[in-house]
């Protein structure tokens, strides 16, 4: 499918885009859930990814991701094609995902969150295995602070936290990595108003950075606040590719129904 009548493709920023995906398709049996999209992120650029429930969105996010494989398109970070097996491959990379349910542990602290899969090693007595908890605790606190994240007590499961502090730790976690890229999905949903100001911080602290981040949102508020560039689906397809100063939430929203 092609662009829709009226709509802008966007250029893609100075230098070559740090993530560039063409021709992504995904099927699930008869139904095309991702048809031929192109998407391209620069280095800094927040690009937001909004469309309708079906949009296909979420599956575009999982092929970058390494949750499914695609059934076509390639996928090329800085310049190189990429394969992913599993969410591990994109990890490894430097694709860092945070998904509305943060993947958290809900009975570990911040710390093991941050280090969860990834855990410090180290050996008691020279020769016993075992996991180094004051390390981990250290680190965790250092990038905590470097983000200027306030949680007093990092010995407290994650369930005693905000909705606004367990996605803060899902961010450090991404940082503590060195995400190459950030994918977000829907970050602000189902937080208070302070608690999407701060995850709104996050993000332009991780634009001054340098690591794009792509955004999924329904929130219009924050797409226009925070994104540089809007990508548009509908039923599959991208319609739209063009800067957030070039267009209106009013647009972007009928592109989004098909009006």
């Amino acid at each position: 499918m092609s662009l829709a009548e009226g709509s802008v493709e966007a250029g893609t920023g100075d230098g070559e885009p740090i993530l560039r995906c063409r021709g992504m398709v995904k099927r699930f049996g008869g139904l095309v859930a991702v048809d031929n999209v192109d998407l391209d992120l620069s280095e800094g650029e927040v690009l937001a990814l909004v469309g309708d429930n079906g949009a296909g969105k979420s599956t575009l996010i999982q092929m970058i991701s390494g949750v499914y494989r695609s059934d076509a398109g390639t996928i090329e970070l800085d310049g190189k094609r990429q394969v992913f097996s599993s969410p591990e491959d994109a990890r490894r990379v430097g694709i860092e995902t945070i998904y509305q349910d943060l993947a958290l542990c809900d009975n570990l602290t911040a710390a093991d969150n941050i280090f969860l899969g990834r855990e410090i090693t180290t050996r008691r007595f020279g020769f016993i295995p075992g996991v180094d908890q004051r390390t981990m605790r250290e680190r965790a606190s250092s990038v905590l602070d470097d983000l200027h994240i306030k949680i007093f007590d990092l010995d407290a499961p994650v369930r005693s936290l905000s909705g606004g502090q367990r996605q803060a730790v899902a961010i450090s976690r991404a940082v503590y990595w060195q995400a190459r890229i950030m994918v977000m999905d829907e970050p602000t949903a189902a937080l208070g108003v302070p608690e999407q100001r701060k995850v709104m911080e996050l993000i332009r602290m991780l634009k001054a950075r340098g690591v794009p981040v792509i955004l999924i949102s329904h929130n219009m508020a924050d797409v226009f606040e925070i994104a540089d560039r809007i990508l548009v689906m509908r039923r599959g397809a991208k319609v739209a590719d063009f800067a957030t100063a070039d267009t209106n939430s009013n647009e972007v929203v009928r592109l989004m129904i098909g009006g």
